[in-house]
């Protein structure tokens, strides 16, 4: 009997991994930035970002995001750039609120591309994140890494040729990660987002809209349905110096 009984124990095993269900947590979020992209001469430019998200929409915290780095255009429809980021991610339990620390360093392709009056963007993030973690809800000072690959999707639809009239905004962003931490969810979440764009200046637009976001947890079997609204702002300053021809 005994030399059944590992194989009796596997099958048994097997059965309740397979009978574990998917677990989904609904949560509204509402989500706004600042994304400023400055140019500083015809091919540098800097890039810094300003995140807040909140869950129950204004309610409670969710996460504050801030990028910085730099940036280098190929040409008019390729650039790259590096930066750093740092996040602040709310951990609540119904006594304590912890600010988890993530540090990211970010390098990005950006290749945009006119598909007739339609604005193609295909943007390939590589994100190296360092996670602070939490033991019996409170901070240490170890941290998991993961390596995080990111592909956007987006199209921007012009209703009129006036660029002052809202254009319609679709974009689909999947995300994977890999890690010696990361065993169940190499797939780690997947972002859809529908909307409007709307240029306010010739330097400043927004976009708004909601965002459909299907996250998988570390464990696996846990996930999060985040049903968002979101309002990004984007300011595009141009800092070159301005040459002027003098009069014969």
């Amino acid at each position: 009997m005994n030399k059944y009984l590992p194989v009796l124990f596997l099958i048994f095993s097997l059965n309740a991994a397979a009978q574990r269900t998917r677990e989904v947590q609904h949560q509204n979020h509402f989500w706004t930035s600042i994304n400023t992209q400055a140019r500083i001469s015809n091919k540098i430019f800097l890039v810094g970002d300003f995140h807040v998200r909140r869950t129950n929409y204004l309610k409670n915290n969710n996460f504050y995001y801030t990028r910085a780095g730099v940036g280098y255009i190929i040409n008019k429809n390729l650039s790259v750039s590096l930066s750093g980021g740092h996040m602040w991610l709310a951990n609540k339990t119904a006594t304590t609120e912890l600010f988890v620390n993530e540090n990211r360093l970010v390098q990005q392709v950006q290749l945009n591309q006119p598909l007739g009056k339609v604005q193609l963007s295909q943007r390939f993030r590589l994100e190296e994140r360092w996670i602070q973690k939490v033991v019996n809800n409170e901070l240490t000072d170890n941290y998991r890494y993961s390596t995080r690959y990111r592909y956007q999707l987006g199209l921007n639809i012009p209703l009129s040729k006036n660029k002052y009239v809202p254009s319609i905004a679709l974009s689909d962003e999947l995300m994977l990660q890999t890690g010696k931490d990361i065993v169940y969810n190499n797939f780690d979440q997947n972002r859809l987002f529908a909307g409007i764009k709307q240029q306010i200046t010739p330097s400043l637009a927004f976009d708004f809209g909601y965002m459909h976001v299907w996250q998988q947890r570390l464990s696996g079997y846990q996930y999060n349905l985040n049903h968002t609204i979101r309002w990004f702002f984007y300011w595009q300053p141009d800092f070159r110096k301005k040459h002027t021809t003098a009069n014969p």
